[in-house]
């Protein structure tokens, strides 16, 4: 009986291990799918895009498969501290107060700021001309939200959690412009008639994965993917397809 008993206690305890390496065999990265061409839902509800493709390729490098979570920008740090997520990939910028949080990966791309404004609109023509009497959306939390807020031009500011959310309130006269980064303007004006994108003269950005602090392993891992991929032509590749 008690050799009975040894047997099954050994075959749970290799169940629980058997499912644990299961798990660590996943990666779930946290996005938030409303910056085209970077992420974001096809006619299907999929989430697709740069770096989906990206950290798909990444994920076939280092073994290990991925489960996409579609959530808001501002949820995506707290999911990850919470280890809802284990990294997040979502257009996101290595700023410093980020970097307090959190660990980035080395870059994998450089994004500009642009502004979109109606096609018939001549008095907004850059950043410099953002005044008082406009009033600008951005994402909250973005990088256009960070340099609006600190430029002090604008008052006015009107604060979305979605990309789309400022086009509709830009379409519908509720403010004047939006700010956000250039490849995601160029891809709403693709797909909205009557709005064009302006490049700005603020500093360009570098996007970067981010990961928890302690997951200094997987981060290693990760850059170590990303250099494999600019070598062996899959990252050109993939920025030829989406850019």
């Amino acid at each position: 009986m008690k050799n009975i008993l040894r047997v099954v206690l050994l075959v749970s305890l290799l169940a629980v291990l058997s499912c644990g390496k299961e798990e660590s065999d996943v990666l779930y990265v946290g996005t938030n799918a409303e910056y085209p061409p970077f992420e974001y839902l096809d006619e299907n509800g999929n989430v697709v895009g740069f770096d989906v493709e990206l950290i798909n390729e990444i994920s076939k490098i280092i073994g290990k498969k991925i489960e996409i979570k579609d959530m808001t920008f501002d949820g995506l740090i707290p999911a990850l501290e919470a280890k809802t997520i284990d990294i997040l990939i979502a257009g996101i910028t290595a700023t410093e107060s980020r970097k307090k949080v959190i660990n980035f990966s080395n870059p994998y791309f450089e994004s500009q700021q642009a502004i979109i404004v109606k096609e018939d609109n001549n008095t907004i023509t850059n950043f410099d001309s953002l005044n008082n009497t406009y009033t600008v959306g951005v994402v909250l939390g973005y990088v256009g939200d960070v340099a609006l807020t600190e430029s002090k031009k604008v008052d006015k500011i009107e604060r979305f959690n979605r990309t789309a959310d400022t086009i509709v309130a830009l379409q519908n006269g509720k403010i004047d412009a939006a700010i956000m980064d250039y490849p995601i303007a160029v891809g709403y004006i693709k797909n909205n008639e009557g709005l064009k994108a302006i490049k700005t003269d603020l500093s360009i950005q570098e996007l970067c994965i981010g990961f928890r602090k302690e997951d200094t392993k997987l981060l290693e891992d990760v850059n170590k993917a990303l250099d494999t991929l600019k070598e062996n032509g899959k990252y050109d590749e993939l920025v030829k397809k989406y850019f």
